[in-house]
């Protein structure tokens, strides 16, 4: 299924949680879902870097999503994931503090993203969306992967 395709249709998105809020991702760009496990540490990486993972043969580097957008710092509980995405030949592992399911949404659901959002998170957003009583941060992962 091609991107134009996508856009036509129904969107599939994963959605996350940081801190209080729900995020997501359109299905077609996460590769897995994992469970934390170990980082080596990469030095004089930026902060939101955490460092590397070996996933089943593939170096993966991992942000952390809390630090990248300026919100507090992660504490590793049962439900922290990685979630592994990508767009062309780019992979990175995302911490979250949790994923929280898979939905469809229409392609009318999703509105540009409002001009009042934090300047730091505002360039990572692609757009909001409205899904019942849900309010989802549609992320913009190509601009995250821009910053590797």
């Amino acid at each position: 299924m091609n991107e134009t395709t996508t856009l036509t249709e129904d969107l599939k998105l994963i959605v996350f949680q940081l801190v209080d809020k729900e995020y997501a991702i359109p299905v077609n760009q996460v590769r897995s879902i994992e469970k934390l496990e170990h980082i080596t540490r990469v030095p004089k990486t930026p902060a939101y870097v955490k460092g590397v993972i070996n996933l089943r043969g593939v170096v993966t580097p991992i942000i952390d999503l809390r630090s990248k957008f300026g919100l507090s710092a992660s504490i590793t509980t049962e439900s922290t994931r990685v979630i592994i995405a990508g767009s062309e030949d780019k992979e990175v592992g995302l911490i979250v503090d949790a994923a929280n399911d898979v939905l469809d949404v229409s392609k009318e659901a999703v509105e540009p993203p409002p001009e009042v959002v934090g300047v730091v998170e505002a360039e990572y957003i692609g757009g909001v969306v409205k899904k019942d009583r849900r309010l989802l941060i549609l992320l913009h992962l190509d601009k995250i992967l821009e910053a590797l």
